[in-house]
């Protein structure tokens, strides 16, 4: 088997450094088939491995020492449980989809090969990181999917916007990994390992000490450093920033890195650390707090965005929330359900925007579209699924874990559960209204096309279009469209054993006192149980109202929005604004630093190395050679009359001594 766990992280990376290094000997058909191939045989080995895991096999062992320090040992190993089997599953299903719906999208564009490239090359880092059983390898992976998702957001390098995205998404994600890596050095300094398996046997130990800076008990700190690691790689507030504007990216990475694999790394990694985090209660409060704050407050933003894309992304950032609460819940395994569920349907509703975009010659505002059902029915149908899963509606699979999400959190029983518990349902009903919004304001009503003026958007992905009519996209990204449909339809039936099935085992650990899924359990009585008893639940009627006021407002009265905009104006302006944090970080962060620079550049360039390094020292030598040149004149009754002056001081002085 160990054969196996090497091929699916560096398979991909193979066909990475082939399309990267070699993109013009093979041409476009190599690059996209040898990377497509690389990942295929990732997710092959990576079914393989989950029937073996299944089974009862584990695996956790190291693979390469890198070096020892002070009995430190920095290694590289592999923790194949079912908690990696199951990412292992999303990732690579979700990657081979995104590679081969990227034929067809990026067909016309010129750096066709260093897409493939890139994408092959994020699928192994990602895969690095969900396989990692140390903090060492762990760190790796969460910085390599960083770098690499920065060459992909920035990927139009020639589009000042991408740009600006792809800086911004660096530097958030800076500030998280800051947090990151305090909490790895406070557990190599106090556990003296870096090793899973040693440090969470340590983890009792390590909740009786005090962190010697602060004063914190040890356990919290490292808990909330690690997961401040996880607010900037999964875009909760305040450092969700990054991801709306990551939208200046090629769409085929928008559902790769957005809906599958870097945003659920946090994810992930709390899941992980759970035998950790459930030593401290204070973590998880901040935990539930930050991801009911960000499932709410990003979901509102999406009412009022007209671009398809950024209505998809602040979707995912309000759903990265719901997952998030589930943590701070102690209900790992219902966040990682969502974390499976949302990346079919929201892979599905990424790669249908990108089947608009290209369907509407490169436009991604939705005041420019309108009566597209009829023209795209595939689309549209799997679109609509992807809509209905996100909202949450039954029976599909957005309703089975986003119901488990609210339902462990009404049943927590730590400071904040409350909060959070009004929030997710309030977000339910925001949910739904975004999620049939886009669907009714794109798919259905006046075809706006006709008379729209201007193409903004994917300019880079297809060249310039020219005004057609609407057409259905080709197979190539219709097929994963509808590949991914299916299990955003049919996953959440999968509830009773990820959830109540005790599939996770040791992988996740719960304390005693955190009981919701225990409890849920007990009133568990199977999926379609499940799905009578939420037609009763409240989740299941905010979101049809919210689906309903979507459908007031965008199909039979659609001349409202325009006057409940005007009528609450302000609201409307903060939404639009969002909240005013990127004003906010222009003014401060980005202004601060760009004072700084000038003060720097004042004070220390001009003033202490201009002035008085370079020119001060160049002037202080010029005065110097002034006064050597009054006594070098070449007289020589000057120099007699100083030999004479120099004799008369040494008498002087020899008088005066003796």
């Amino acid at each position: 088997m160990k054969t196996l766990y090497l091929i699916i992280p560096f398979a991909p990376l193979v066909g990475a450094i082939v399309a990267g290094l070699f993109g013009k000997a093979i041409g476009r058909a190599g690059a996209h088939w040898v990377t497509i191939l690389g990942v295929t045989a990732s997710f092959v080995c990576s079914v393989l491995v989950m029937q073996d895991v299944l089974t009862g096999n584990t695996f956790n062992g190291s693979l390469y020492t890198w070096m020892e320090a002070g009995g430190l040992k920095l290694e590289i190993g592999f923790l194949v449980d079912r908690l990696t089997a199951i990412m292992m599953i999303v990732v690579t299903f979700v990657s081979l989809m995104v590679h081969i719906y990227t034929i067809g999208y990026m067909a016309e564009d010129p750096g066709y090969q260093r897409f493939f490239s890139y994408i092959s090359l994020f699928t192994f880092s990602m895969l690095m990181l969900v396989m990692a059983n140390n903090f060492l390898q762990l760190f790796f992976g969460w910085e390599a999917v960083g770098l690499v998702s920065y060459l992909l957001i920035g990927f139009w390098y020639t589009r000042p916007t991408a740009i600006y995205a792809n800086l911004k998404a660096f530097l958030v994600n800076r500030v998280g990994d800051f947090g990151f890596l305090m909490g790895i050095g406070l557990i190599a300094a106090y556990a003296g390992s870096l090793d899973y398996a040693t440090v969470f046997a340590k983890g009792g130990e390590l909740a009786t000490i005090s962190e010697a800076v602060t004063g914190w008990p040890l356990i919290t700190a490292v808990c909330i450093g690690l997961f401040i690691g996880a607010m900037g790689k999964s875009a909760q507030f305040p450092l969700h920033v990054w991801l709306p504007d990551s939208m200046e990216g090629p769409t085929p990475i928008s559902a790769l890195i957005h809906a599958a694999t870097m945003v659920t790394a946090g994810i992930f990694m709390v899941s992980r650390m759970s035998p950790l985090f459930e030593l401290s209660d204070t973590a998880l409060s901040f935990v539930i707090v930050i991801g009911a704050i960000t499932a709410l407050f990003m979901a509102l933003i999406a009412i009022v965005q007209t671009d398809i894309k950024r209505v998809v992304a602040y979707s995912t950032l309000s759903q990265l929330g719901y997952m998030t609460a589930a943590l701070g819940a102690s209900a790992y395994s219902a966040a990682i359900f969502h974390l499976m569920t949302h990346a079919f349907f929201k892979a599905v509703l990424f790669l249908g925007a990108g089947s608009v975009i290209i369907a509407m010659h490169h436009e991604q505002d939705m005041r420019r579209m309108g009566g597209l059902r009829k023209y795209m029915p595939i689309t549209y149908l799997t679109v609509l699924i992807g809509a209905i899963a996100n909202a949450g509606l039954p029976p599909f699979a957005g309703f089975f874990s986003k119901d488990s999400i609210i339902e462990a959190v009404q049943l927590a029983h730590i400071p904040g559960a409350a909060f959070a518990y009004y929030a997710l349902l309030a977000g339910v009903f925001v949910g739904g209204f975004y999620s049939f919004r886009l669907v009714f304001f794109a798919f259905h009503g006046e075809e706006r096309f006709r008379h729209a003026g201007g193409h903004h958007g994917d300019h880079g992905a297809h060249g310039h279009g020219h005004h057609a009519e609407p057409h259905e996209s080709p197979k190539v990204v219709t097929v994963p469209l509808i590949l991914l449909a299916i299990p955003a339809i049919l996953a959440g039936f999968l509830i009773g054993p990820m959830l109540f099935g005790g599939y996770f085992g040791e992988a996740i650990q719960i304390a005693p006192r955190h009981a919701s899924i225990a409890h849920m359990a007990e009133e568990f009585h199977g999926p379609w149980a499940m799905v009578l008893h939420g037609l009763m639940a409240p989740p299941f009627w905010l979101a049809l109202a919210g689906a309903a006021t979507a459908w007031f407002l965008y199909i039979k009265r659609p001349e409202l929005p325009t006057v409940i905009k005007a009528k609450f104006a302000t609201l409307a302006m903060i939404l639009e604004e969002k909240y005013g944090f990127d004003r906010f970080n222009d003014w401060f962060f980005a202004g601060g630093a760009r004072m700084v620079g000038r003060g720097l550049w004042k004070a220390g360039d001009e003033v202490l190395i201009d002035g008085v390094a370079v020119n001060g020292s160049a002037k202080a030598v010029g005065r110097f050679a002034g006064v050597v040149r009054l006594l070098q004149s070449g007289h020589i009754y000057q120099y007699a009359f100083s030999m004479i002056l120099g004799l008369f001081v040494l008498m002087t002085l020899w008088l005066n001594r003796s």
